[in-house]
């Protein structure tokens, strides 16, 4: 499965995907502290948990990077969903409280930098939360789901990571528990082998969250960002006479 926002949606109405938004909704939801008028910003693929999470807050907004595409979210009223660069947010410094990252990170073409990002537009004390793909898991040998593509990362791996961009990781979990089968006399079996799971073998975990706060006390380094690939819409008008060399003595027509 490609990083593909079609996929992504097309995934998360089937069986399989119903039970991993509600396996890592619960996680989310163990972990996920309410703050007052709340800015909240999902990037990546974050739309079956947006609305759960996000009817307190002030304002929600969903940003999709530009190689996996966009979709209108919500379906009714005024569209809160962007296209956008992950590294480059269309937003000031200090705008948002908190962001929730999923089916980003492990897609990015350059991980510090998007980071970096995310602490330029939280407020100070803002939090992030992010979900990937467990290295260890089960989940990332797996490519008929999205937690098979990308970088999957090692705890240890994520919390160098958010170090370096000047983030303190708070509080851990972890969720998919259960294997990633697309066979329904399994899936029937979810809640027991979740349960099993979760004591059995908990390092094994098909994904890791992790939530991390902004630091302040220390300075975020000057790094030139790296040259991204320049995307263009694929429905760009082409006007009749593009890409034609003109002959000397005549005019194209």
């Amino acid at each position: 499965m490609n990083a593909d926002i079609v996929e992504f949606r097309s995934f998360y109405t089937s069986l399989l995907g119903n039970l991993v938004e509600r396996s890592i909704g619960s996680a989310l939801a163990g972990i996920w502290s309410k703050l007052p008028e709340e800015r909240l910003v999902g990037l990546g693929y974050a739309l079956p948990w947006l609305e759960r999470l996000g009817k307190d807050a002030e304002r929600v907004f969903a940003f999709m990077p530009a190689r996996q595409g966009a979709i209108r979210w919500p379906s009714h009223g005024p569209s809160l969903s962007a296209l956008v660069h992950e590294d480059d947010l269309p937003l000031p410094d200090a705008a948002v409280d908190r962001i929730l990252m999923v089916h980003a990170l492990e897609h990015a073409e350059n991980p510090e930098q998007m980071l970096l990002e995310a602490w330029r537009v939280l407020a100070p004390g803002g939090r992030l939360v992010i979900v990937v793909p467990n290295r260890r898991g089960l989940w990332a040998r797996f490519e008929h789901t999205p937690f098979g593509n990308g970088q999957p990362y090692s705890r240890r791996q994520l919390t160098d990571l958010l170090r370096e961009a000047n983030f303190t990781p708070t509080i851990w979990a972890d969720s998919l528990h259960f294997p990633p089968s697309e066979r329904r006399w399994l899936l029937r079996m979810q809640p027991l082998l979740a349960k099993a799971g979760k004591r059995m073998w908990p390092l094994f975990a098909g994904v890791l969250i992790v939530e991390a706060e902004k630091r302040l006390y220390q300075g975020v380094p000057a790094t030139a960002k790296r040259a991204r690939r320049a995307l263009m819409p694929v429905l760009t008008p082409q006007t009749a006479t593009q890409g034609l060399k003109p002959v000397a003595g005549r005019t194209p027509t």
